[in-house]
């Protein structure tokens, strides 16, 4: 984007950014949506929780600078902040409830991240920025060569200086990063990990937009509905097969690998307990960073699912409608044809052209068939003395749902995460395929849940025979609550 002047003047005018950059209570909104939402991640706050957050925010302000400086309530300021000519807040209402929450808008997190560069640093590391600058354009260089020759000659460089560095190390001679190498390279860690955050919620909005679009769209058409269809998923497909649609997905196969998740945790561990970090005294939220980008990721996935949602209840009340005047022309054919009914036309008001001949065959009409009556018995009935066995009666089996998510639970009280497999190796199944299927139907109703398509699990049971049972079905993976 060019830096002119009326392109600056009209960001001036219109973006939300500059509108909070410029605005004159821009250090308590800057200061107060900072604390709240971007140091703890949250993406979305009820009314109630942040009017009350805003209102002890509000009070010490006042005992510091005098009862006149903010002079009006914590529900106003937040209704003003939400307003569209300011657009700092997103107030809306989140499925099933009635109370409106609150969130960021991304051009009120650029303006904090902006605010947080002015702030001096007292390091600022610039060779690990260098080495990924490096890494990216060998990348680039290599994902884009076409010659064969030359990218087996990178690979066979490549495995050379991996050669010499082993013999190197086997030598006892083992290069190590000094602590001002490991605090720039987690520097860089910091800034990326909190651009990547602030990314989703910029792709999130887009989503939304889109969803906004299409709703104005389905109420005011007057068309067609195949051509309504033909330009909402068009627009769909257009922002799924963009740059950033892709990226998006290509982020979240890669983040919902379950051998990824536990490397990154596993290198997050050992990262935070060098001496040179620990120093540095880092958030203990970082821990936690990928299930953050996880969570992030699906309120990105909740907005394309009402979307599609919002698609669905479009065809089903266009149909509806579509009856509905179907039927009204056929009663209103009725009518007329009642109006008409003592009054009929002498002459032929209706000519039919006759578009076949009807030829009735008289060996083609079926010989009558006289009909069967029932002989009823009248018999007198005795009473029984058989002996039935009534076992079958009380052999059914009950599967004990409560009990079932309390293994759930009592297992992600130690971990974070759980595969539906690991948990039903830990408590064997006893009703086999009954309480397989409850476990599956508890984990779909799990507030959290992952589904690994590519991976698979062998779950094992034994019957009352003594037979081993085995059912196969995707790493389904429960995640913690909180």
């Amino acid at each position: 984007m060019a830096l002119d002047y009326t392109t600056l003047d009209l960001l001036r005018q219109n973006h939300p950014a500059w509108r909070l950059l410029c605005a004159q209570h821009a250090p308590l909104v800057a200061s107060f949506l900072h604390r709240i939402f971007i140091i703890p991640n949250v993406r979305s706050v009820s009314q109630a929780d942040l009017a009350e957050a805003l209102e002890d925010e509000l009070f010490a302000l006042r005992e510091q600078l005098g009862p006149e400086t903010f002079p009006e309530s914590a529900q106003k300021y937040l209704n003003e902040w939400a307003e569209n000519d300011k657009g700092w807040l997103r107030k809306f209402y989140p499925p099933g409830t009635d109370e409106p929450h609150f969130d960021l808008t991304p051009s009120t997190e650029k303006a904090l991240a902006w605010l947080e560069g002015l702030t001096e640093r007292a390091f600022v590391g610039t060779e690990s920025r260098l080495l990924t600058l490096f890494e990216l354009l060998r990348q680039m260089n290599e994902g884009s060569q076409t010659d064969p020759g030359v990218r087996v000659a990178e690979l066979q460089k490549r495995r050379d200086e991996i050669d010499i560095e082993i013999g190197q190390i086997l030598d006892g001679n083992i290069p190590l990063l000094d602590d001002t190498a490991l605090k720039d390279r987690f520097q860089q860690f910091l800034q990326l990990a909190r651009e990547l955050l602030t990314d989703f919620r910029e792709v999130e909005h887009n989503f939304r937009n889109l969803d906004r679009r299409v709703r104005e769209r389905i109420a005011l058409w007057e068309g067609t509905k195949g051509a309504l269809l033909q330009k909402i998923m068009g627009e769909r497909d257009t922002i799924a097969d963009s740059d950033q649609g892709k990226s998006f997905r290509a982020f979240w196969d890669f983040l919902m690998s379950q051998s990824r998740q536990e490397e990154l945790s596993r290198l997050l561990d050992q990262v935070l307990e060098l001496p040179p970090i620990v120093g540095m005294q880092p958030d203990p939220r970082l821990r936690r960073v990928h299930y953050d980008w996880l969570e992030a990721g699906e309120h990105t996935q909740r907005t394309v699912a009402r979307l599609s949602e919002q698609l669905r209840r479009f065809l089903d009340d266009q149909a509806w409608l579509e009856n509905r005047r179907i039927m009204d022309i056929l009663h209103g054919v009725e009518a007329h044809a009642l109006a008409l009914r003592e009054d009929s036309p002498a002459e032929a008001f209706m000519p039919l052209a006759a578009t076949s001949a009807s030829m009735d065959l008289p060996m083609e009409r079926p010989l009558y068939s006289p009909s069967i009556k029932a002989l009823i018995t009248d018999l007198a009935l005795d009473d029984g003395d058989a002996e039935i066995d009534t076992t079958a009666l009380y052999a059914q089996v009950v599967v004990d749902k409560a009990e079932l998510a309390r293994n759930l639970s009592q297992e992600l009280q130690e971990r974070n995460q759980i595969s539906l497999g690991e948990v039903i190796s830990r408590h064997p199944l006893r009703n086999g395929l009954a309480e397989l299927l409850a476990y599956m139907q508890l984990a779909g109703k799990w507030p959290q849940t992952a589904v690994d398509e590519k991976e698979q699990e062998q779950v094992l049971w034994q019957t009352e025979t003594g037979t081993i049972r085995q059912a196969t079905l995707p790493r389904i993976i429960l995640v913690r609550n909180g």
